[in-house]
């Protein structure tokens, strides 16, 4: 049996191939996001995005940040052989629902998790349990998708599609 840490140092790159393919298929291809839920309207980078650069012995990291914060710096980065470490996300349904958070690559941690709504005021036990049931609803719906979202590139990534034409797409699309 292997042991956990070190597995975990041993597939961590996973999550951060996880994120840079999701920017790709997101900018490329966001038709696919609608065959891992019918519901989804979007998904788009949001205000933050972290690339780490390890293939030189100099570890490089770039962090863009803001509401209209251009992507250039990190489709540079991409073309040197940075990958994404952590990538903040906006996800809205057809339903006008929007959820707000950060993925962490190495972990697949969320943080910042901004759920669509509020509840309203609560006057009985019955709304209290509502309200509950509510919110464990939205946090499962951004779980399934990102689960989701990982299978789909597992499945993609094992194909043999992958390094024949997966590759190449995802390296025009750095250059462009």
């Amino acid at each position: 049996m292997l042991d956990v840490a070190v597995a975990y140092n041993r597939y961590k790159f996973l999550g951060n191939e996880f994120l840079t393919w999701l920017w790709f298929i997101i900018d490329v291809h966001p038709e696919c996001l609608k065959t891992i839920d019918e519901s989804i309207f979007s998904i788009s980078i949001g205000n933050r995005l972290v690339l780490e650069n390890t293939a030189t012995n100099a570890s490089e990291r770039i962090t863009i940040k803001g509401d209209d914060a251009g992507l250039e710096e990190g489709f540079l980065a991409l073309q040197k052989g940075a990958v994404v470490v952590e990538m903040s996300l906006v996800y809205k349904t057809q339903d006008e629902k929007e959820w707000k958070f950060s993925l962490k690559g190495e972990s697949m941690a969320f943080s910042t998790l901004k759920l669509p709504q509020e509840t309203g005021k609560m006057e009985s036990r019955d709304d209290v349990e509502g309200a509950f049931l509510e919110k464990v609803y939205f946090y499962e719906k951004v779980i399934q998708l990102i689960q989701g979202l990982f299978f789909l590139f597992l499945k993609t990534k094992a194909s043999s599609d992958w390094s024949t034409s997966t590759i190449k797409e995802i390296k025009t699309w750095m250059k462009a």
